[in-house]
Parts: structure tokens; sequence; C-alpha cells
């Protein structure tokens, strides 16, 4: 716009002032806005929460399996299973109470142990079965029974031996095996000749060693 005169130059300086207004406002017109939208992502981001990406099905998973877990006290049983070599040929005579009622108890245990036993006072919890079963079977049954019943914590099972009758000359084999067997184990307190109602002649009764408590 061309100036020719004092009434110009106002009307220049007024046209300048009023697009500087304009753009003022506009300005802070926009900061407004800005401010606004600001406190809107505030208030959502504060009713959500923190967020977590959804997993996709379509990626694959690269992290490597974690290793098993290794059995050690299996393996440490394992072991000590294998280093148990029961012998067949202990003579336990003189450790056997040789009355109609066969018993044994381990040195230092009294007498009344065993009279308990007979009479019930520890009720049976577990038993096993060897009738029929070839000597190394019923060796390794036994161990096995044996080892995992005191592990739990049983302190009175029956083991079925079998009266003999079917093997050769009708002669007690497994039975006598089994009482040098059992003499063998440590964890083994005493044992007597079951009651008629719990197999007679053909099992017995066994008290195990407590558990101790780990101190």
């Amino acid at each position: 716009m061309k100036v020719h005169s004092l009434a110009d130059l106002k009307t220049v300086k007024k046209a300048i002032e009023e697009q500087a207004a304009r753009a003022a406002a506009a300005a802070a017109q926009h900061a407004l806005e800005q401010k606004q939208l600001a406190a809107r992502r505030n208030l959502f981001q504060a009713a959500v929460g923190r967020v977590q990406r959804l997993p996709q099905s379509s990626l694959a998973n690269l992290k490597p399996a974690p290793p098993q877990p290794i059995p050690k006290q299996r393996q440490l049983d394992e072991a000590a299973a294998l280093q148990e070599a029961l012998s067949d040929e202990v003579d336990v005579s003189s450790l056997l109470e040789t009355d109609e009622q066969l018993s044994f108890r381990r040195t230092g245990v009294g007498p009344d142990v065993t009279q308990k036993l007979r009479r019930g006072k520890w009720a049976i919890q577990r038993q096993i079965d060897l009738h029929g079963l070839r000597s190394d079977e019923a060796r390794e049954s036994l161990t096995a029974f044996i080892r995992e019943a005191h592990r739990q914590g049983i302190r009175c099972v029956r083991v079925v031996t079998g009266k003999g009758l079917g093997s050769p000359g009708k002669a007690p084999v497994l039975k006598d095996k089994v009482h040098r067997w059992l003499v063998q184990k440590a964890e083994v307190v005493a044992f007597v000749q079951a009651q008629p109602a719990h197999g007679g002649a053909g099992a017995l009764v066994v008290l195990l060693q407590p558990v101790r408590a780990a101190l």
C-alpha cells in the first residue's frame, strides 16, 4: 500500500497492529489447545496405568528351554541300593529267638519291643508280598521296600514270604533268606512271626527305625 499522507500512515500502522493482534491470538489459542491435549493424555495414562505389549502367536520363542532338574536324591538312593549287597550266607541262628513265634531284635533293644510287636502295639502301615518271586527279585524288592518305607517315616510293615510248601522238600527257602536280609538292614529294629490272622508262619511283622529329625 502506497503512503501519500499522514492518514495513509495511520491506516498502515493500524493494519499492522491488527495483524499482530490476530497472530498473537492465534498463537495463544494454539498453546491453549496443546495444553488441553497434554492434560487429556496425562489423564488417560493415569487412568489406564502401565501397558504391556501382548505376545504375538506368530513370533517364534527363541529362548532356550530350561534344563531338567537333576534328581539328586534319587541318584543317591540308587547308588546306595547298588552298594547294598545283602548276603545269603549270614548266620542268623544266634540272633533269632527260636520259639514258636520266631523273632529278632537288634542289640540294645529290650524284649518288650518284640512282645509289643506280637500284641499289635504298632499297627501295620505297609506290606510287601515276596511269595513266588525268585531270590534276586525278592532281595531287590525287599531292599527297595524297606528303604522307601523308612524314608516316609513308616514304623511297622508286614513282609509276606509264604510258608515254603511249594519249594523242593517243602523247605522255607525264601523265608530263611528274608531273615538273613532283614537282620542286615540298618533300618530294621526288630521283627516277629506274624499272628495267624496276619499270615502266621508265612509272614513277618517288622519294626523300622524312626526317622531322625533334621537339625
